[in-house]
């Protein structure tokens, strides 16, 4: 029962972050790169919970934790970099 109710915070926490980064899209209030920055920033908490508790990554050995973190920051950068072509 505990695991269902720890599944049902991080899923809320994921809501959440999901609805503030909708909230920060759509407001048009912050500059571009403030903005885009605050959603790289949910995007990655978000990727980090997903990965660490629904792919149940907090139970593999380190180095398939280490390299799912590898291709997290290769997903950022390449981010960033499409950002940097957009302007």
């Amino acid at each position: 029962m505990t695991r269902i109710k720890l599944y049902t915070a991080i899923y809320v926490v994921l809501f959440a972050f999901a609805t503030a980064q909708v909230l920060v899209e759509q407001s048009g209030g912050l500059p571009y790169w403030r903005a885009f920055w605050v959603i790289i920033a949910l995007s990655f908490v978000k990727a980090l919970l997903v990965a660490w508790y629904y792919q149940h990554l907090k139970w593999e050995p380190r180095s398939v934790s280490f390299t799912m973190f590898v291709g997290l920051l290769a997903a950022l950068a390449l981010t960033t970099a499409a950002a940097y072509s957009i302007l």
